[in-house]
């Protein structure tokens, strides 16, 4: 008999799957990517914060997997841009950044 583990997902289930763990690449690429020019993971984990549109532009232009991101976590509604046009991560994406990195990645306080 074969361990529940390993059995293929329900259909259903695997697009659920497949959405969550390109949601989870794309917030891990998100904080290399921030890391690696000089911003925080507080820059769009704090709601008051966030990233301009010029600095959006400027990762786009600088690294091609940063638009494909962006709009991966936009459309999946793990970020927006808040009411000063910043984009930050929703409630959802910070909760999801806390499992993935841990309290002080997430830590709205």
């Amino acid at each position: 008999m074969s361990s529940p583990v390993f059995q293929p997902a329900p259909p259903v289930a695997t697009a659920a799957y497949h959405v969550q763990r390109s949601l989870r690449h794309c917030l891990s690429t998100v904080a290399e990517l921030l890391y690696d020019n000089g911003y925080v993971l507080e820059t769009l984990t704090l709601p008051q914060r966030g990233l301009t549109q010029r600095e959006l532009n400027q990762l786009s232009a600088q690294h091609d997997n940063w638009q494909t991101c962006q709009q991966v976590l936009t459309e999946s509604e793990a970020a927006e841009f808040n009411d000063y046009q910043r984009f930050v991560l929703t409630a959802m994406g910070r909760e999801m950044m806390f499992d993935m990195f841990g309290q002080g990645a997430a830590d709205c306080a």
